[in-house]
């Protein structure tokens, strides 16, 4: 599981990433082509977000199956 700051910088890498190609291609007059240099960073950092949510609620389960565990026990 990526934790903290590493998955911060390598969103904001990606986004600086896409800006300066996507400035490129808009000088270049590939107007067509940024736009979809803009939406493929926008749909990868999506899915790092959707990674990250899913490895959320994959913890809050099994804390919440550890409760229930602990709390059988304990009658």
């Amino acid at each position: 599981m990526q934790i903290g700051v590493e998955i911060i910088f390598r969103i904001a890498a990606i986004g600086i990433l896409t800006a300066v190609v996507t400035q490129i291609l808009k000088k270049a007059e590939k107007d067509e082509i940024a736009t979809l240099v803009t939406l493929a960073g926008l749909v990868i950092v999506l899915l790092m977000v959707i990674n990250m949510i899913s490895q959320l609620f994959d913890a809050v389960k099994q804390l919440f199956n550890l409760y229930r565990v602990l709390k059988i026990t304990w009658i």
